[in-house]
């Protein structure tokens, strides 16, 4: 017997919405990457998702939960049900005596700085942009740069995820402990975060300045105190000038003074440095020039020792303008293979073979500037460390990123020897790529030699979702073992194919592997539901 589409409505809590939309187009931030899903849902409640999860189980579809996007990778993509969780961000509990903020794991970074700013308390630290949500942002290692600070996750107290039966679970490192472990980093394959308690810190201000030093100096103060002097440091370094820009920062009581501004700062350089850099994917020569200009213009240092200062709210000074889209490939390193690092992969720059080692030819490329260099330690952390955490267990990690802009969306030519490298490089120095960036050498038996408790992840997030409810393509393709043979997982997604996308970047479409079947019951009907049947079904609170 057919199954009505009513009849199935009453068994999936006809009266909860379910706020799905068809015809969306995802993107990442870069537009490196687009998928077509076949719903979009934004639910704005915790039974919302739990539905969303249940129907998910019942169709055998994959879900995906998405924020910002900013990964240029396509962890995010799909051509099943994704889930944006820009509704479900409220902050539900505030302990005034601990500052332990309770809120709902879709808000994004800036409401929440937002929101904590006029409670007068701050997030400790944070990376280079806000727009990521709290549970992207935990997700995949998010992290500033000081050696006083470990990943965003260290503050992190409780977790509750959504898990693929529909169920909610508590988690810390008091209360399922090896979930919390795989929830800290969880490249959303273990569920769907739905609560987070974070530990913030009074509202504070930061003193910071920058200056222009010799590449040589920099390295030279590398094992004195150039990562200690002040709670955050971090640098950009100018590769064809052999150059580095410093930039330090301290708490302080100090009023607010903004930073120097000049006729560059604004749209003019904005669209003059775009306009430069899309030149040179033409005519790439121009990109140590392009380096100079930069210097001068964006920063307006011309001469060693060059400065700059200014007092800020303390996310404000933390914050960066990314520009334009871009591909980012960042490795954490161990901080005291530093100064190898950046010596070879200057040699190789400047064509330096001998002093370079590095197995690649140069071939005539030329990068773009700068590259960014940070820190953090996660070492002196007592809490439990996340199973899938890519920094250096016992010291401080160096996080050296090499960006790629996109200008106007067209691909830059050094990118596919560039980055093999610069990867290479990063493998020799013991080096873990940031989940979220863009690598592309690295295998599946490098990530297995990378994380000696990559199984103890694997255990985990096999027991919370046996059926691969939240694993795609990425997942199968960098960290799950090898199906070999085997059938896929029920309800794993797979790509099946890119094409060129209009305007740059690729479409990307995945496909769930068929699934037989000889429906005896009305649940097993459920699972072909095609088009326009479901369709009808969700069509209540779309």
């Amino acid at each position: 017997m057919d199954p009505s589409p009513e009849w199935e409505k009453s068994q999936v809590d006809a009266d909860i919405p379910f706020r799905a939309s068809a015809h969306h187009q995802h993107h990442t931030w870069a537009g490196t990457y687009h998928s077509f899903p076949e719903l979009y849902i934004q639910p704005h409640s915790t039974k919302e998702i739990q539905k969303i999860v249940n129907l998910a189980q019942r169709c055998r579809r994959r879900l995906v939960v998405v924020g910002c996007g900013h990964s240029p990778s396509d962890l995010t993509c799909t051509s099943s049900w994704m889930v944006n969780l820009d509704r479900f961000k409220r902050i539900l509990k505030i302990d005034f005596r601990s500052n332990v903020v309770v809120m709902q794991s879709g808000i994004r970074l800036h409401d929440l700085i937002t929101q904590l700013r006029v409670l007068q308390l701050a997030m400790p630290n944070l990376g280079s942009i806000d727009n990521q949500s709290i549970a992207g942002a935990i997700a995949t290692a998010t992290h500033g740069s000081s050696t006083r600070h470990g990943i965003l996750s260290q503050s992190v107290l409780a977790l509750k995820i959504m898990l693929a039966d529909g169920s909610e679970w508590s988690c810390s490192a008091d209360e399922h402990a090896d979930l919390f472990r795989a929830a800290l980093v969880s490249l959303g394959a273990i569920g769907i975060i739905t609560e987070v308690s974070f530990q913030a810190v009074p509202a504070y201000k930061l003193q910071w300045s920058q200056s222009l030093h010799p590449l040589e100096d920099i390295i030279a103060e590398w094992e004195k105190d150039l990562w200690t002097q002040t709670e955050f440091t971090r640098i950009w370094w100018l590769p064809y000038k052999r150059k580095v820009i410093k930039w330090e920062a301290d708490k302080t009581d100090c009023q607010v003074r903004p930073p120097p501004l000049n006729r560059w700062t604004g749209a003019l350089g904005f669209h003059t440095y775009h306009i430069l850099l899309y030149l040179s994917t033409w005519i790439p020569r121009i990109l140590p020039a392009l380096e100079r200009f930069t210097l001068s213009v964006q920063y307006g240092f011309k001469d060693d020792g060059d400065r700059a200062t200014a007092v800020q709210e303390g996310p404000a000074a933390l914050l960066m303008n990314c520009l334009y889209s871009q591909f980012v490939n960042e490795w954490a390193i161990p901080l005291q293979k530093g100064p190898e690092a950046l010596t070879r992969l200057s040699a190789w720059i400047h064509g330096d073979e001998q002093t370079a080692r590095i197995p690649y030819a140069l071939d005539g490329h030329y990068v773009h500037a700068p590259i960014e260099v940070r820190v953090t330690d996660t070492s002196t952390n007592p809490g439990p460390r996340p199973y899938l955490d890519n920094t250096v267990p016992n010291g401080p990690t160096l996080y050296l990123n090499a960006t790629l802009y996109r200008p106007y969306n067209a691909d830059p030519p050094c990118r596919q020897r560039y980055y093999e490298a610069f990867e290479w490089l990063m493998r020799e120095l013991g080096g873990r790529p940031h989940w979220a960036k863009s690598f592309s050498t690295v295998t599946k038996k490098d990530f297995q030699d990378m994380y000696p408790q990559l199984k103890e992840w694997l255990r985990v997030r096999d027991q919370v979702d046996p059926k691969g409810i939240f694993v795609g393509d990425w997942h199968r393709r960098h960290i799950l073992p090898d199906d070999e043979g085997k059938a896929m997982l029920a309800s794993e997604e797979r790509m099946i194919r890119t094409e060129p996308a209009k305007g740059g970047g690729l479409n990307w479409f995945g496909q769930l592997l068929p699934k037989p079947l000889k429906p005896e019951s009305s649940e097993e009907n459920f699972d072909l539901l095609q088009g326009p049947e479901w369709q009808a079904l969700f069509s209540k609170g779309a």
